[in-house]
């Protein structure tokens, strides 16, 4: 398929679970065939702009946050891994995106975010779910999800089905952008103010998956017998060179004791008549009209990898892609906000 650009998508519901899915997904009426000719590892979850898909579904200051995840991904991973009335977990929930959509779905969920002013938003987002008709139960506790043992309570251990969640790629990313008179700048791309440091964020590649390894193997004491761990991720170039975060989350996964499971493609852009119909920030078309004027063949970036883990048995290889169906996903031109 080739890339093309569209900027008003035809009315189709958002948040409604897409048809193609990864290796062994269960959904609502129990676990699919697994010679289902038409399941995937591609998440088409960009019908819509990020935009659309959050618009009154989720409180206007939700567009604050530098990164957020799009909801139909979130979604799609409740619909696809759990069933109602299961517990899903966020340890870096930020705007509240997956509980949100957990409690859409009839699951419950709990999210740890270490901003206070994220957790406020996602605190309302919950409740203003609540007011739209959720049926689920979901909570937020601030704190550091590296120490997720001393968060959350004991009992919870066991009892999680799915976690859903994605690592900060940086201090700062694109974040929003205003048109002024001496060009264009930016606002809303950074997690706080630069004042706490404390934040996984403002960490190197090696202490970012580090902490990362510390989270995973938190939820991995939480995740009850079968349960899935879904991380969604993306390399990118800084000067030049690629940051492979998605195969540092792998290594990560399998140091906390996982076992990856499958590589998943989240679309990014909408799928229309065979084509991808690219979404891209002010920044990336930016960047990549620079460098294709330059003789740089670069593309927009139209996909988040999505990382699948479980906790083995006691039998099982934890450095194996177990009958996984995987997606090949290659380099892509810099961290871009979630939307």
């Amino acid at each position: 398929m080739t890339a093309v650009a569209e900027h008003n998508p035809p009315p189709t519901d958002p948040h409604r679970p897409t048809e193609d899915t990864g290796h062994d997904h269960q959904r609502d009426d129990g676990p699919r065939r697994v010679d289902e000719p038409h399941r995937l590892s591609v998440w088409a979850t960009a019908q819509q702009t990020g935009p659309v898909q959050r618009r009154g579904r989720y409180v206007p200051e939700s567009v604050k946050h530098p990164a957020r995840m799009l909801p139909a991904i979130a979604a799609h991973a409740v619909h696809a891994y759990t069933q109602p009335g299961d517990l899903v977990l966020d340890p870096m929930c930020g705007i509240g995106t997956t509980l949100v959509e957990a409690i859409h779905a009839g699951r419950d969920a709990i999210g740890v975010e270490y901003e206070p002013h994220w957790s406020n938003i996602a605190d309302t987002n919950i409740t203003h779910a609540h007011t739209q008709g959720a049926t689920g139960r979901a909570s937020v506790v601030r704190g550091d999800a590296t120490r997720l043992a001393s968060l959350l309570p004991a009992a919870l251990t066991g009892h999680v089905a799915l976690v859903v969640t994605s690592p900060p790629y940086g201090p700062t990313v694109h974040g929003l952008v205003r048109p002024g008179e001496h060009g264009v700048a930016k606002f809303d791309n950074a997690y706080n103010d630069g004042t706490d440091r404390g934040n996984l964020a403002y960490r190197d590649l090696t202490g970012l998956t580090d902490g990362f390894e510390q989270i995973l193997r938190g939820c991995a004491a939480l995740l009850r017998p079968g349960g899935t761990i879904v991380v969604t991720a993306r390399p990118w170039r800084k000067n030049g060179q690629l940051v492979d975060l998605p195969s540092a989350v792998i290594a990560a996964g399998v140091r906390a004791g996982l076992t990856p499971t499958e590589r998943c493609v989240a679309l990014l852009a909408a799928v229309r008549d065979g084509h991808l119909v690219a979404r891209p920030s002010f920044f990336q078309l930016q960047a990549v009209r620079k460098a294709r004027a330059g003789g740089t063949p670069l593309h927009l970036i139209t996909h988040e990898d999505v990382l699948i883990f479980r906790r083995p048995s006691i039998n099982s290889n934890p450095g194996s892609l177990d009958n996984a169906t995987c997606v090949a996903a290659g380099p892509v031109d810099g961290p871009e906000v979630r939307d």
